[in-house]
């Protein structure tokens, strides 16, 4: 089994209801933002790395999410007729993704700096971590509410607890998902089960991070994207 990751796993399937009106017709995913879909944004990302194998869910509107992709050389797990979250969904794609550590990503954030899969990659050590999530400063993070997610030690593991965010794009072994029973299910349960051994690892992102979860998180991402470096 190989130890880094050469294959990414793109959540794509979900309702997007904090958006309100604009993903009645539309998936989050394909939402514009200064004039480009989220998801494509994320995959500016995805090809910097150049994986061998990309994989993005699918549900709602599950007809938009393959036209968009039509022709391309990204691979849909397409989710019917329940959605399956996304540890579900991450384990239901794994015959396409293949067996080893993949990345994760969400699709609804937007990164300015460093390309985050690079961090990832660059402090990634599997003998000792299950997974690495790429973790973002409060003080660097629009568009989110909260004392953040996790605690982290300066060693890089991480905790349940205030202090970073997470941002959305982590490496991440699989093996344990076969151990969950439930059909649909949060990566949270699998993060439980590394959380116990010590094997829960952060990376701090050192740019900024926006969260577009909401219509107004449209509006912090194009500010921020459009903003002059200081």
């Amino acid at each position: 089994m190989r130890d880094n990751p050469n294959a990414v796993m793109l959540f794509a399937a979900g309702f997007g209801t904090r958006m309100g009106a604009l993903t009645q017709s539309t998936p989050k995913p394909l939402i514009p933002v200064e004039g480009r879909a989220l998801i494509d944004r994320t995959l500016d990302h995805v090809y910097a790395i150049s994986p061998d194998r990309i994989v993005a869910n699918t549900h709602y509107h599950h007809d938009q999410m393959a036209a968009h992709f039509d022709g391309s050389d990204v691979c849909l797990s397409h989710e019917s007729p329940d959605i399956l979250e996304t540890g579900g969904g991450l384990r239901a794609a794994l015959p396409l993704l293949g067996r080893g550590p993949v990345f994760t990503s969400n699709t609804d954030a937007i990164w300015r700096g460093p390309n985050p899969f690079k961090i990832a990659l660059s402090a990634w050590r599997p003998a000792e971590m299950d997974a690495l999530l790429v973790c973002v400063p409060q003080k660097s993070a629009l568009g989110h509410k909260g004392q953040g997610d996790f605690t982290l030690a300066p060693d890089g593991r991480i905790t349940r607890g205030p202090g970073v965010i997470y941002g959305g794009v982590q490496i991440l072994k699989t093996d344990g998902l076969q151990n969950i029973q439930e059909d649909a299910f949060s990566l949270n349960l699998l993060w439980n089960q590394m959380l116990a051994k010590g094997r829960l690892f952060g990376v701090p992102y050192p740019g900024q991070w926006c969260d577009v979860g909401s219509p107004d998180g449209i509006t912090s991402a194009e500010q921020m994207l459009s903003a002059s470096d200081v």
